[in-house]
């Protein structure tokens, strides 16, 4: 039977976490021979995190005023998906491993996901996955999912298990469209989501789960789990990945628009809700941005936030920036789906230079459609 290092952290810090996720990867690139077929690390943060997908614009995902005021760390995974708030309630998963050849991402996070059922299993809480990230329980979201693939050939799986959620505090830390501090926020929150705590009846933290949850999962993957911790290259490794990247403003706000960005539109797409910005100044497109909850960033949208960039705002060229980038097909959607939007963005970033804001739907891993009457602009319909 194969045996997996098994890592266990408690109160860790958002960029020192996300930096020991990304170590464990080290051991695993090619061209070194791994010492263990996987590593699983199984952790709470300090309270509270709150973490955006690799893809996401941060400033349009999470409530940053009411983090600094609250002393709450904002950060950016490595992995995809969506916004969460990370405490005592969450226990993050981590499984570090050399990437199986000819396994698709999708395949893998599957392959992945399969384990966290198990260890939800073992703690009488039958789930299964839907959607391209998430695992539920009776159409209420349990557990959400992300990799990430490093150019060496290590892979890094993340998931986020609900032992418990606060639920005020989450609608103030996370920017949620149409949802107000209010009963009836909360009790919106109540029909998408749910928690072992609520399966089971009785409140549990993170830490409390922690070792069968460990043992469901173990079974699951027919293997035995050895305690273990970082050993010293990759404990320097984290400090540097802290400093340099978890801790650093240029990850933290990446993808985020330039400030000229004013205008936006918002596409939805089998692969999730995807945000367009787009900054025009007389006419002409200065900057263009795609984000979403991606998994993997798809790379077409490199290709279309290219071509974009210096032509002016009109139909006919968006709609052949759109066509060469392929984009569409990436997505599951029609090219002029796209073109639509992008052409709205700019529209709106013209008509609004100075003063507009970004459309704001859906994207926390809470909420990831926008709520039935809401309107376009993000404010909810009396």
């Amino acid at each position: 039977m194969s045996r997996w290092r098994y890592l266990k952290d408690e109160g860790a810090p958002g960029a020192a976490g996300l930096a020991a996720d990304e170590a464990a990867m080290h051991r695993y690139g090619r061209g070194r021979e791994p010492p263990a077929p996987a590593t699983l690390r199984l952790y709470t943060y300090r309270p509270h995190c709150a973490l955006v997908g690799r893809y996401q614009n941060l400033e349009e995902e999470v409530n940053l005023e009411f983090c600094r005021g609250a002393g709450i760390e904002p950060g950016r995974r490595p992995t995809g998906g969506g916004a969460i708030i990370m405490g005592p309630g969450q226990l993050g998963v981590a499984i570090t491993a050399r990437a199986a050849a000819e396994e698709t991402p999708r395949e893998a996070l599957r392959r992945y996901a399969a384990g966290v059922i198990g260890g939800l299993a073992a703690l009488g809480v039958e789930s299964q996955f839907r959607s391209k990230n998430d695992l539920e329980v009776g159409g209420r979201k349990i557990a959400g999912l992300g990799l990430y693939l490093d150019p060496r050939g290590a892979i890094l799986f993340h998931a986020s298990v609900l032992a418990d959620l606060d639920v005020p505090l989450m609608l103030q830390v996370l920017r949620i469209p149409g949802a107000k501090l209010s009963d009836k926020a909360v009790a919106r929150v109540g029909e998408r989501v749910t928690t072992v705590s609520r399966e089971r009846g009785a409140r549990v933290a993170a830490v409390e789960i922690r070792e069968r949850f460990a043992a469901g999962l173990a079974a699951a993957f027919g293997v035995e789990l050895e305690p273990g911790a970082l050993d010293a290259e990759e404990r320097a490794l984290a400090g540097r990945l802290t400093a340099d990247r978890y801790g650093a403003a240029e990850w933290i706000h990446a993808r985020s628009p330039r400030r000229d960005a004013r205008g936006s539109a918002v596409l939805k797409t089998p692969e999730g809700l995807v945000r367009i910005y787009v900054g025009v100044h007389g006419g002409v497109i200065k900057s263009a941005l795609v984000a979403g909850d991606f998994n993997v960033l798809p790379p077409g949208v490199g290709r279309l936030e290219a071509a974009l960039k210096w032509r002016r705002v009109d139909a006919e060229g968006i709609r052949a920036a759109v066509e060469g980038s392929g984009v569409g097909g990436e997505l599951g959607i029609a090219g002029e789906a796209v073109a639509a939007a992008v052409l709205e963005a700019a529209e709106r970033g013209r008509e609004l230079e100075e003063t507009a804001h970004p459309v704001r739907e859906g994207g926390s891993c809470y909420f990831p459609e926008q709520p039935a009457g809401t309107a376009a602009g993000g404010e909810e319909r009396g």
